[in-house]
């Protein structure tokens, strides 16, 4: 287990800064305002040679009531208590705050190290807040800036006796042995999820479908901040967790609404990374709400996954809540199949984030799903498919030219991309691309998955066909004269 820094201080002290800066990339939304960062956000910190985990938390509030700032409060109280150290950080520009000294007396009692660091630092302005810090009692302060990364080396040295300390009581793990295999061994197609490789599954949908709440309810405890109030989230935050035995890593996105609506600059902040985390994902849930499903944006974010060529999971939320499941079961798939053509035979799960029902469904339909995303198909099976196909229904020969469709191979996976050699590739109507896609579907057992048809021309297979035969005289000169002859 690696060592843990928690970020810890004020709302707009530049936690979120800091924290970028540590990882070596923007993961972190930062912005002017207070109170960006709700959720605990953890990431891989590279300080010169140290290696260590960090957490960047919210802004600490002196709510501690039910409120958003109160269940804010708490969680980062709790990252506190997980972290073995924690790095207080003060605004030097702001000097010392009232809230600041009372955080002091909070990470005295919870924390048994704590760094205290004076942020937006640099120049002149900084200087007073910085002497400032001392008052504060926890040691002297460090001179920081974020923003422009200075006072990194002097953090380094503070971190570098509690890493190695860290790290010699650590106890030590086995290393892993890899699996020799022989020349004459088969190796599978699809390899499943393992520790050095966790499944990646991005949870989306409308603001307050409940997406952080089945997140909470899959890991176990209550890691991400929920409520009643719609948008809490705004990162998209990634959890690891083991997931009944599969390794997997969830990110938990911010609700999209409709591109019309998103005025914020926050809001086009927090739907910009939701957007990146469907990249990155190799399994998408579209999280539905069970009283309002299929509403034109739910079919937007679905679109959205299979245009990307992510393997798509319908789930509908708050099952618990519908009184006649069996009508409402009926209606949904038949929505389903007429509003989401471009993801037939997709699963569709029933599920209740509140009491954990359907979570196992939601699991196999997942595993499912990713190992069609990964499925690969020979080309020897690919071909007397395409001869069968053929034969039911001929391509049409449009301005009297005759398309000759003459072999297939697949070009890729992850999702299913194929090649079809043919004649005329431009004259090939839409729908008889679709045609030999909905065959693949169903005769190789594809559902809900995206799938690649690329029709290329045969003259395009040789790069030389079309050119001049070089004459005598070249090949003497690039030759030689005997080999010429």
């Amino acid at each position: 287990m690696s060592f843990t820094l928690a970020i810890v201080g004020r709302p707009n002290v530049g936690k979120s800064t800091l924290f970028n800066r540590l990882v070596g990339k923007r993961l972190a939304l930062v912005d002017d305002q207070p109170g960006v960062t709700r959720d605990l956000r953890e990431g891989d910190a590279r300080l010169g040679d140290l290696r260590f985990t960090v957490i960047d938390t919210a802004g600490l509030e002196e709510a501690t009531d039910e409120s958003l700032q109160g269940r804010m409060r708490r969680l980062t109280e709790r990252a506190v208590e997980m972290a073995d150290a924690c790095l207080f950080v003060v605004d030097a520009r702001s000097g010392v705050l009232p809230a600041d000294e009372v955080f002091a007396d909070i990470l005295r009692k919870k924390s048994a190290r704590v760094i205290l660091a004076a942020n937006k630092a640099e120049g002149r302005a900084g200087e007073s807040g910085l002497l400032e810090a001392y008052a504060l009692g926890l040691g002297e302060p460090l001179r920081l800036s974020a923003e422009h990364g200075e006072g990194m080396g002097e953090l380094a040295a503070e971190l570098r006796p509690l890493i190695e300390a860290a790290t010699e009581s650590a106890p030590e793990v086995e290393p892993q042995v890899d699996i020799d295999v022989d020349e004459g061994d088969e190796v599978p197609d699809y390899v499943a999820p393992h520790s050095g490789k966790p499944l990646q599954i991005a949870v989306v949908g409308r603001p307050n479908a409940g997406k952080s709440t089945l997140i909470n309810k899959i890991i176990g405890e209550d890691r991400l901040l929920t409520g009643p109030e719609a948008g809490i989230t705004r990162d998209a935050i990634s959890v690891t967790t083991d997931w009944q035995g599969t390794p997997t890593r969830i990110f938990d996105t911010a609700g999209m609404r409709k591109k019309a609506k998103v005025q914020d600059k926050l809001e086009k902040l927090s739907v910009s990374d939701g957007l990146r985390a469907v990249k990155f994902a190799e399994v998408v849930v579209v999280l539905l709400d069970v009283n309002i499903p299929f509403e034109q944006q739910d079919l937007r974010i679905a679109d959205l996954a299979e245009r990307e060529g992510r393997a798509v999971v319908l789930a509908v939320n708050k099952w618990d809540t519908e009184g006649e499941k069996q009508d409402k079961l009926r209606a949904l798939k038949e929505q389903f199949n007429r509003l989401l053509p471009q993801l037939r035979g997709a699963p569709l799960i029933t599920v209740s984030a509140l009491t954990g029902r359907g979570l196992e469904r939601l699991r196999e339909a997942i595993l499912e799903a990713h190992e069609v995303w990964n499925r690969r198909i020979p080309t020897a099976a690919l071909n007397r498919w395409l001869t069968g196909m053929l034969e039911q229904h001929p391509p049409p020969a449009p301005q009297g030219k005759r398309i000759k469709l003459r072999y297939m191979t697949q070009a890729k996976s992850r999702p299913p991309g194929f090649v079809v050699m043919c004649s005329h590739p431009q004259l090939l109507p839409a729908s008889y691309s679709r045609y030999l896609v909905n065959g693949l579907r169903d005769d190789f057992d594809m559902p809900g998955t995206p799938i690649r048809l690329f029709m290329r021309s045969q003259n395009d297979a040789n790069p030389f066909k079309g050119r001049k035969k070089p004459g005598p005289s070249k090949l003497r000169k690039h030759l030689g004269p005997r080999r010429a002859e």
